[in-house]
């Protein structure tokens, strides 16, 4: 099954798109990590399905078994999600929750939007 990511309007981003004009050392360097950590595409379907829950909210038990590893490994998966700022992470028990950060992707989009 299909799932995609949610639509942001960018309000509130807080870097400049790449289209008006160069980047900052540092503001490329952050891109670059968050975009490095979507060059998986088992993370991206990791945050797709995070994104496609209610709440935008998963247990990573909810998360092992449709992407068909082991736990330590989608664990691995999750902890570069969380690295880049693309989800957070919440301890509950013994089972680990993660959330999709909108204001990342907001940023992410209108790092990649023209300006008019």
């Amino acid at each position: 099954m299909a799932t995609s990511l949610p639509i942001v309007d960018g309000t509130g981003v807080c870097c400049s798109p790449l289209t008006q004009g160069a980047l900052e050392v540092d503001e490329a360097e952050r891109l670059a990590r968050v975009f490095k950590a979507l060059s998986d595409p088992t993370r991206v379907r990791l945050l797709s399905m995070i994104a496609a829950r209610p709440g935008e909210e998963a247990c990573v038990c909810d998360l092992i078994e449709p992407v068909g590893l082991s736990q330590p490994t989608v664990s691995h998966h999750m902890k570069q999600l969380v690295d880049a700022g693309l989800v957070t992470r919440e301890q509950r028990g013994r089972w680990a929750y993660y959330r999709v950060v909108d204001a990342t992707l907001a940023s992410l989009s209108g790092a990649l939007r023209p300006t008019p």
